[in-house]
């Protein structure tokens, strides 16, 4: 290998011109695959919890805000950075889905970028013995970019970036690609300060010498990744795998000069490695508790009684056969993939000695070709939080999770190319025809996936066609109906999603507000005390519970019902402004302009709650507060004309 202190700086300037050029020509590709997504809108989907009707995230970057980012357990997750970029998002752009899509898409090329250029570090630091004569820097730098490329273009990461919700996709990845940038920097400076040509040996956790800049920087990125997604625990496994290949800090080292004729070789006791990554692994211990606990509490882990040990067990063999299988062929991707009560014996057995077998070869040829075992090992170690051990939704698996567990099988694809054309002597044009064939592809299906994230519509009606009896594509297709008000057409998708799983709560509760829409209050009633069977205390549920009931002229059951919701979210607006409502008709005006006031600091930017204020603090005889109300709703909606005659009758002109 040619190092960089032996250049010239016309070789430098060469080398530099080189990966610009080769940077540059992974951004033009991956923003004209990915342009379209900008145009996308919200999916239906958790966009509203995460971003399109989350008022925490609307109002921006302030105090209460960041407090809460750091301290909400809501949709299920604990990851306060995420929430801070989306609210960054929100001040900076408004509430257009336009914004969170176009950062989304920034973080995917920034990370398309760092892959390319840690991966011609690490591979120019130690390429594999069998291609040490083919690797040459520029062959390097040409492998990197392909793997770099498959990252960026292949359809299975289409989730990650098109959808606003995975924004803890795309963060979380940026700063694992840069924690592994800080591990590699740590070694090397390790390693030149003990005077050695190859990777330093561990320091234990708890040697000062260990927490150097770089070791503690990698920690940051490494924290600041678990805050976007906790997926990253597994991360400290990956620094192992490249400890073993290519930082070759596991097995044959360096020759003990003495010695070295001999072939006799120092090894670094994989225990001190272990010892050294100590911090990280508490670090990961940490988020896995906060993660479970916060899941847990949000009702998405599934009790064992749900899904059993067996199913569970079943899924993740099946699973990583469909994951593989939609690398090599991702012609069916949707979402979601929903859990199937069970799955047949003879596909299981298939997916176990698959992956038994494919483990196995990985061991195999791992000893001769390193790049083959840590790059299988990448990718099925970094599923495992999210294979399906512990059940989180109703979901088999999800295109999603593929978004860096991928990379290490674009190492093996990539790698084992290389040493396929070396060993054939096939020439090198040929090798970059066939690999821009492959790329070509990808970006092509990449585009046409891309295209059904346009509008919840496209994308339901998507899954639909490709995965039968898809019941949550049926419920999430009906709601989007609804919404847009084909209500019959909608009732119709509700009552296919329930046909194929009849507990089904968000099919239930989705049917239920169709009932209502109706005016079918009954029925509607009977759908939500369904749901609540099945999941207690759900906000919304009881929340529209309390609406139903209010519409019956059930006042009391209303007000029991809006109370629970309130414990179960007090930051619902909806349920303040309803059950100020029903206070304010059974005359309890002191009482309802308390809820109306906590609606109105949750939504300070909503002219009628402003109205609904001004209209109870008239009953309880505070007119002037009340004009100050009437004032604040005109100003917000000039227009509002109720509003203006109220405020005249007070004497008060706007």
């Amino acid at each position: 290998m040619i190092s960089r202190e032996s250049q010239t700086g016309a070789e430098r300037g060469s080398w530099f011109s080189r990966l610009a050029g080769i940077g540059l020509l992974l951004v033009v590709a991956t923003l004209v695959v990915y342009w379209p997504v900008i145009h996308c809108g919200f999916i239906s989907m958790d966009d509203p919890y995460y971003f399109a009707a989350n008022p925490h995230i609307l109002s921006g970057l302030k105090g209460s805000n960041v407090v809460w980012a750091f301290t909400t357990g809501h949709a299920s997750n604990w990851h306060p950075l995420t929430w801070l970029s989306l609210m960054l998002d929100a001040q900076l752009f408004g509430p257009g889905s336009a914004g969170p899509h176009f950062t989304n898409l920034l973080f995917h090329l920034a990370n398309t970028l760092l892959l390319f250029l840690l991966l011609r570090r690490l591979l120019s630091l130690r390429p594999d013995q069998n291609l040490e004569a083919t690797a040459t820097p520029a062959a390097v730098t040409w492998w990197s970019a392909v793997i770099a490329a498959l990252f960026a273009l292949h359809p299975l990461h289409v989730e990650s970036v098109a959808w606003v919700t995975e924004r803890k996709d795309v963060l979380s990845g940026f700063f694992f690609l840069l924690t592994l940038w800080a591990y590699v920097w740590h070694v090397q400076r390790q390693s030149r300060g003990e005077g050695r040509e190859s990777s330093a040996q561990a320091v234990p956790a708890l040697d000062p010498r260990l927490w150097t800049f770089d070791y503690c920087l990698a920690l940051l990125f490494f924290t600041l990744g678990l805050m976007s997604k906790s997926m990253l625990v597994t991360l400290p496994m990956v620094m192992l795998l490249l400890d073993w290949w290519p930082l070759r800090r596991v097995g044959r080292l360096h020759c003990v000069s003495a010695q070295q004729a001999r072939g006799k070789w120092q090894v670094a006791g994989v225990r001190s490695l272990i010892w050294e990554k100590i911090p990280f692994f508490l670090l990961g211990a940490i988020s896995c508790v906060v993660t479970f606990i916060v899941q847990q509490k949000g009702g998405a882990v599934g009790a064992l009684t749900v899904v059993s040990v067996s199913d569970r067990i079943n899924n993740v063999f099946v699973s990583y056969a469909r994951y593989l299988g939609k690398t090599v062929w991702p012609m069916t991707l949707a979402i979601p993939y929903p859990l199937p009560r069970h799955w047949p014996f003879w596909p299981v057995l298939g997916a176990v000695v698959l992956f038994a077998i494919l483990c196995a070869a990985a061991s195999w040829w791992g000893r001769k070709f390193p790049f083959v075992m840590v790059g299988w090992f990448w990718f099925v170690g970094m599923l495992i939080p999210v294979i399906g051990l512990v059940q989180v939704g109703d979901q088999a698996m999800a295109d999603r999770y593929t978004y860096l567990p991928l990379i290490g099988i674009f190492i093996i694809l990539v790698l084992g190319a290389a040493e396929v054309g070396a060993r054939w002597r096939v020439p090198w044009v040929a090798m970059g025809f066939l690999a821009a064939i492959l790329l070509i592809g990808c970006a092509w299906r990449t585009r046409m996936q891309a295209g059904y994230w346009r509008d919840s519509e496209s994308l339901f009606s998507h899954a639909r066609t490709v995965v039968e009896n898809n019941y949550t594509a049926c419920n999430d297709l009906g709601f989007w109906m609804s919404r847009h008000g084909a209500v019959p057409e909608a009732v119709k998708c509700f009552q296919e999603s329930l046909r194929v799983k009849p507990n089904n709560v968000d099919a239930l509760f989705n049917l239920g507000n169709a009932m209502s829409h109706f005016g079918r209050w009954d029925e509607a009633v009977d759908d939500y005390l369904r749901v609540l069977q099945i999941t207690p205390n759900q906000a919304e549920v009881l929340n529209n519970l309390g609406m139903a009931l209010t519409a019956q002229k059930q006042y009391a059951g209303a007000i029991v019902s809006f109370e629970k919701a309130l414990k179960a979210n007090p930051d619902s607006v909806s349920a303040h402004n309803n059950l100020a409502t029903v206070l304010f008709i059974q005359h309890r005006y002191d009482e309802a302009a308390g809820q109306y006031r906590e609606a109105v600091r949750l939504m300070p930017d909503n002219p009628h709650l402003y109205a609904n204020l001004g209209d109870a603090l008239v009953k309880c005889g505070q007119t002037a507060e009340a004009g100050k109300c009437y004032q604040e709703a005109l100003r917000l909606n000039p227009e509002d004309l109720q509003t203006k005659a109220k405020l005249q009758a007070l004497g008060q002109v706007f």
